[in-house]
């Protein structure tokens, strides 16, 4: 489930205008494709872990049209989290080992210093049989967002048109992302996040504001020039989520305090 600036998990991504020291300014190519490539020791989206505490190797393709802003990407990640909840419900054996997400959207400059950026996120998790757990929908979900920056800061509500992620009748359920990404020192980003998942809807008349929860991170990222571009960044992550609510098949919080690990290259 990777987070849009982009196109963002780990968890982590961060995009935005290249600056160029040089006297005149190196020109902006109307169309641009790149690649990116990852590992995390701990996949977590939104602070929930998508891997049972377990490494993700993670890659996608980005492509944008300069002129207008625009841009379609897709990713891709390990998940276990719908076959663990499958398994757990003893109705079937879990199928959805793979999260492959897909997007597009425009972005541009407001004026002022602010920038936007809106578009659409489906995460399609394949073959998986998530509605099998009982009490549950199918895995798959779809969400419009819609974002306001300014300098290397935003604030990004993302709203789901389907239901949410397996939540039965969780459509208009909504993520309120407020984060900052400032350059410290040497080239080293200080990364830093808030958020608040909310769960509409009811399963069976309970109502589903028992998964909502609140969610965030603290960390740092470098790019080595010197090690082929290599990215390499560390982070606290943690939520509120309550114990029950998002678990491991032994009982675990997926959500409690962790340390995530990564590094990833874009080419």
């Amino acid at each position: 489930m990777k987070k849009i600036i982009l196109a963002s998990a780990i968890a982590l991504t961060f995009a935005g205008n290249l600056a160029y020291a040089d006297e005149a300014a190196a020109p902006v190519p109307d169309n641009a494709l790149s690649f990116n490539i990852g590992a995390v020791n701990d996949y977590r989206f939104r602070g929930i872990s998508q891997t049972r505490f377990d490494p993700a190797i993670q890659g996608g393709a980005d492509y944008v049209y300069n002129p207008l802003g625009l841009y379609a990407g897709t990713w891709l990640s390990n998940i276990k989290w719908i076959k663990d909840t499958v398994n757990s419900s003893g109705n079937a054996s879990g199928k959805g080992s793979t999260e492959w997400d897909i997007y597009g959207g425009k972005r541009g400059d407001i004026g002022g210093g602010f920038t936007y950026d809106v578009g659409g996120l489906y995460y399609y998790y394949p073959s998986n049989n998530y509605a099998s757990a009982g009490g549950t929908a199918n895995a798959n979900t779809f969400e419009l967002y819609g974002q306001i920056g300014y300098g290397v800061s935003y604030f990004k509500i993302s709203n789901a048109m389907t239901n949410t992620f397996g939540n039965l009748d969780s459509k208009n359920s909504r993520y309120y992302d407020l984060s900052s990404n400032p350059e410290i020192a040497g080239g080293v980003i200080l990364g830093l996040h808030i958020g608040h998942q909310t769960i509409a809807g009811s399963t069976f008349g309970i109502s589903n504001s028992k998964f909502s929860y609140t969610d965030w991170k603290i960390g740092v990222s470098k790019t080595f020039d010197d090690l082929a571009g290599i990215t390499a960044g560390v982070a606290l992550v943690g939520t509120d989520a309550k114990d029950g609510s998002y678990v491991t098949p032994d009982g675990k919080n997926l959500g409690r305090s962790g340390v995530v690990v990564s590094v990833a290259k874009t080419f």
